[in-house]
């Protein structure tokens, strides 16, 4: 294997498109890339995905791989998901929390594995093992299991377990911990000041235990951590210290490491991804994610090829990472099964797979407080507001809707009208809206991070003091649910997605119950 080729192995790329781009079909042939990442802008019907992941497969085959190409998607579930039309909606990470149950984790893991696996995925990007004890914290937030580490780790050991039960790999991240940041490592770098002790008892707990019950491969985090690193704002995927000497070493976790994404700014502002890729390798980590640019991931890949060559990266540390890989590849996936895998089976998005996942969303979905009161009547007029969805964060994905909510409360109660609100223009809006809703018998009120927008918690309040009946849903962060405690019922759903609304509708008229408990602590 030439020099560039070995490098390349070390890649994970994206690209543009519902199929196989020519610039993957160059990075595949020329230079053996380890894998591809999808996103979103990837994802089109069921069909359309199986026949692009064997298209790439097929291209991986030609060039000679000796084993399958890494197909990686974020499929978190909750508000990071990439699936669309077609699949089972499973619930993220804090939902299955406030279920509280591992057998739900186990369940919607092997469910999420399942699905993907029939769509030619074989490497989930998931589960997210940060534990979120941070209300500020911009980018994790519920896509952790909540803030107790050791109920984190078994939810999320068993979320594990649950994939590679269906034959799909598995990450663990973002490592050693981005859980108590309130800086969006996309943006910025975060730092995370503890000492050893509070973060081999706190951040560290999941990624032990999931180590043990037998890891695939484990992100790092952009984040800095001064006591583990010497150098000033080092962040872990570019340490040494922690990828070989904690990672490695300590923890004694041989299985293959990942970065995040090469171009956020933690690192494309710093270093320089190109240069971070260089960088990152010689910290010990197996596979450079370069997720848009194919400028950035050609320049990444020749320029870990020259410092092999000038000596500054060891190819036997190179040759031990393409062994890691292809022996995780080699765990999970043949050329024999994706030859099998000729078309989308039934249970991709079935009724059974729905009925499944629709059962623990009444066991997420939390009551969290209130004044109290009955059930939306039947003669009741009720006016649901809701904010559209601002793009949270910039992990997720922009083609969800918070408008589904009006959709499912149609459904079950007869008399709804709905106010869609721009979240940057509630001191706009409010007067007018404060006027219409005392038209009303009652109030359904969405909220999206109003905890950290004044303007939106101003005129949520406004509303209830209106005196008209109002249920409060806090549709992601719950710590939403702490500035609304005259509302007549408060309710934390921690997604926007249709089966979370299609659960919370049927709940508000009566016509099932929901049981969740709150995983995090919200004063």
């Amino acid at each position: 294997m030439t020099l560039h080729k070995k490098a390349g192995r070390l890649m994970i790329a994206g690209f543009k498109g519902l199929t196989i781009s020519e610039e993957i079909k160059h990075l595949i042939h020329t230079y053996h890339i380890g894998g591809v990442i999808l996103f979103g802008r990837n994802i089109g019907t069921p069909e359309e995905i199986l026949e692009l992941t064997r298209s790439l497969q097929a291209e991986a085959k030609a060039a000679g791989y000796n084993v399958p190409l890494l197909i990686s998607i974020d499929q978190e579930n909750g508000v990071v998901r990439r699936l669309g039309e077609g699949t089972t909606i499973i619930p993220g990470a804090m939902l299955l929390g406030a279920a509280q149950d591992p057998a739900h984790a186990r369940k919607a893991g092997e469910l999420t594995g399942k699905e993907l696996k029939a769509l030619g995925i074989n490497w989930n990007l998931a589960p997210v093992v940060d534990i979120n004890n941070n209300p500020k914290n911009p980018v994790i937030g519920v896509r952790s299991f909540g803030e107790n580490p050791e109920k984190v780790s078994e939810l999320a050991k068993q979320s594990m377990l649950g994939m590679q039960d269906a034959k799909v790999m598995t990450t663990l991240k973002h490592f050693p911990g981005h859980g108590d940041t309130s800086v969006d490592s996309h943006l910025d770098l975060p730092v995370i000041s503890h000492g050893l002790q509070r973060l081999h008892a706190v951040e560290l707990v999941p990624f032990k235990d999931c180590i043990a019950a037998g890891a695939d491969a484990i992100m790092s985090a952009h984040v800095y951590f001064p006591a583990l690193e010497g150098e000033a704002n080092l962040p872990a995927t570019l340490s040494r210290s922690v990828i070989t000497g904690l990672l490695r070493e300590e923890l004694g976790f041989d299985g293959v490491v990942t970065t995040d994404c090469m171009e956020m700014d933690a690192i494309a502002k710093g270093i320089g991804t190109v240069n971070g890729s260089v960088k990152a390798v010689q910290a010990g980590v197996d596979l450079v994610m370069v997720s848009h640019m194919h400028d950035l991931q050609e320049q990444a890949i020749l320029k870990i090829a020259e410092a092999i060559e000038n000596g500054d990266i060891e190819e036997a540390q190179v040759d031990r990472s393409i062994e890691r890989i292809n022996s995780m590849i080699a765990n999970y996936d043949g050329w024999n099964e994706i030859a099998e895998n000729s078309s989308v089976p039934a249970f991709v998005g079935s009724t059974e797979h729905q009925l499944e996942m629709k059962s623990i969303y009444k066991q997420g979905i939390t009551l969290t407080g209130g004044k109290g009161g009955q059930s939306i009547a039947p003669s009741d007029k009720v006016l649901l507001i809701y904010p559209h969805n601002e793009y949270a964060t910039m992990v997720e994905d922009k083609r969800y809707s918070t408008l589904e909510m009006a959709e499912q409360l149609k459904k079950v109660h007869s008399h709804v009208e709905v106010i869609e609100i721009d979240p940057a223009n509630y001191e706009k809006q409010q007067h007018k809206i404060v006027e219409q809703a005392q038209n009303f018998d009652r109030l359904v009120i969405l909220t999206l991070n109003a905890a950290v927008q004044e303007s939106q918690r101003n005129f949520v309040n406004e509303l209830i003091d209106t005196g008209v009946p109002s249920d409060v849903i806090a549709i992601r962060t719950p710590y939403d649910a702490a500035q609304f405690k005259n509302a007549n019922r408060i309710y934390c759903t921690y997604e926007f997605t249709k089966s979370a609304f299609e659960t919370m509708a049927e709940a508000l008229v009566g016509k099932t119950e929901i049981n969740g408990k709150l995983p995090v602590t919200i004063l």
